[in-house]
This record gives C-alpha cells, sequence and structure tokens, in this order.
C-alpha cells in the first residue's frame, strides 16, 4: 500500500499556517481588548498612523480586502469615533478614511503590541526577521502566479 503522510494534517502547510493565524489573532485580540479596537481594525489603523488618509480603495489594496468587507468595518470604526469618512473632492465616487484626534491618540496606547507580541510568541529578534522574510517571500511568489 502507498505511503499517504503526504494527506495527513499534520503533513499539511496550509492547516499549520491556518491554527498559526489563529492564534496569533487570540493574542491580538487580547492586547487590542484596551483599544477596544478589533484586529482587521488594528491593520486598518497601522495604515493610517503611517499615512493619515487613504482612500476606501488605497486601504483595500494594501490590506487585500475588498470593499464590501471593508467598508461595514470603516462604517463601525467611524460611529466610535476614531476615523472619518468623506467623499473625495476631486471624485464623488472616492471615499476618504482619515484619523479624527482620538484615533491619532490611539496610536501612544499602540505603541507596546509589536513588542509585547513577539513576547508572547516566546520568539526572538533573528526568528521573528526569519519568518518575516520567508512569509514576504511566500507571498510576493504567490501574487507573482496571477
Amino acid at each position: 500500500m502507498e505511503n499517504n503522510n503526504h494527506l495527513k494534517l499534520e503533513s499539511q502547510i496550509c492547516f499549520k499556517i491556518y491554527t498559526v493565524e489563529r492564534e496569533i489573532t487570540k493574542l491580538y485580540r487580547n492586547l487590542l481588548e484596551d483599544l477596544d479596537m478589533t484586529y482587521p481594525q488594528y491593520l486598518v489603523m497601522l495604515l493610517l498612523w503611517e499615512k493619515d488618509a487613504m482612500t476606501v480603495k488605497q486601504l483595500g489594496k494594501r490590506l487585500f480586502l475588498d470593499s464590501g468587507t471593508l467598508t461595514p468595518m470603516l462604517k463601525r470604526m467611524e460611529a466610535n469615533g476614531i476615523i472619518e469618512r468623506r467623499r473625495s473632492a476631486e471624485d464623488e465616487r472616492s471615499v476618504i478614511i482619515s484619523l479624527t484626534k482620538k484615533g491619532d491618540e490611539l496610536k501612544k496606547k499602540a505603541e507596546c503590541i509589536p513588542t509585547q507580541l513577539v513576547e508572547d510568541m516566546s520568539m526572538n529578534r533573528n526568528e521573528l526577521t526569519l519568518l518575516n522574510d520567508t512569509l514576504t517571500d511566500i507571498l510576493t511568489r504567490l501574487q507573482n502566479k496571477k
């Protein structure tokens, strides 16, 4: 009989990535509790802390999310007073997302999150750098296949 080890769950890289992602998201959930923010909202905030104003389309492209997923989340963030949405003067179809004062002030509270996450994962800087480089390479290869 043929050896089917490659069909075992433990052999599936996709399952390991999926499981690691869920565990990391749990860590983020705990870290983001004080900010009253979900992990996807945190990703939006990271982009806006880098560059205060972005269109929904730009956010979607950077986060690999479509506007149908992004828009309801952005509306909740606006209701929480951390972002504002406004139509572009140049193109009425385009919605610009920017930080409110409250959203900008959250950056200070969030500064400890990356360090705390690494600590919670029990990884050293070299391991983290290797993992980041490997994941970036895999993502680039997959995107180049499109």
